[in-house]
């Protein structure tokens, strides 16, 4: 696992083997930054299920301002610490020890540009993540949210108020891209 653009481009990040963790392959973390690419300079990032932080250091390298990591494994916290000891990143990042579910019902503050949900496969929890989003102040109609998920996890159309307006297909995982609708604006 690699940063694979940006200021950290190169850089080979701390991984484990465990079966709760299932990091974003380069093909799909690439395709996934290409479609966003625009929207990730100063950008307030949102990491569900951050596992080892792959993610959230790949945004930080292309640019984005702050990232808030939220997972529950202390294990893969122990391994977000390492990668951001050995990328040497300060200031920009918070590591959240909780449930994303309970993060989302509870959270108080601004909302993100963008939301990454990567949650351990087969968990089924992704509509209930999606459900718990669409109604958290986490995100607006402008936020741009990215889920990746197995095929044998369909998802809907429409989520609670949120609704795809993308989907890609990378073999056995699904990446797709919702967005709040106007009406849940503030619920």
């Amino acid at each position: 696992m690699r940063i694979i653009s940006g200021k950290f481009k190169g850089h080979r990040l701390v991984t484990f083997d465990k079966d709760h963790i299932r990091p974003t392959t380069d093909r799909v973390k690439e395709s996934l930054f290409n479609i966003i690419a625009v929207d990730v300079e100063g950008a307030r990032v949102l990491d569900l299920y951050a596992g080892t932080g792959n993610l959230s250091w790949e945004a930080l390298s292309r640019g984005a301002h702050e990232v808030v990591m939220v997972e529950s494994s202390i294990k893969s916290i122990q391994i977000i610490r390492q990668n951001q000891t050995l990328l040497k990143i300060d200031e920009g990042v918070e590591i959240v020890k909780d449930e994303a579910i309970h993060f989302l019902d509870h959270y108080v503050g601004n909302e993100f540009d963008l939301v990454f949900i990567d949650p351990p496969f087969p968990s089924k929890i992704c509509i209930k993540t999606l459900e718990a989003l669409s109604k958290s102040t986490a995100a607006t109609t402008k936020t741009r949210v990215m889920i990746e998920h197995s095929k044998h996890e369909p998802l809907p159309d429409e989520v609670g108020g949120l609704r795809r307006v993308d989907s890609r297909n990378y073999g056995d995982k699904l990446l797709a891209f919702y967005q709040k609708c106007e009406e849940s604006n503030g619920s």
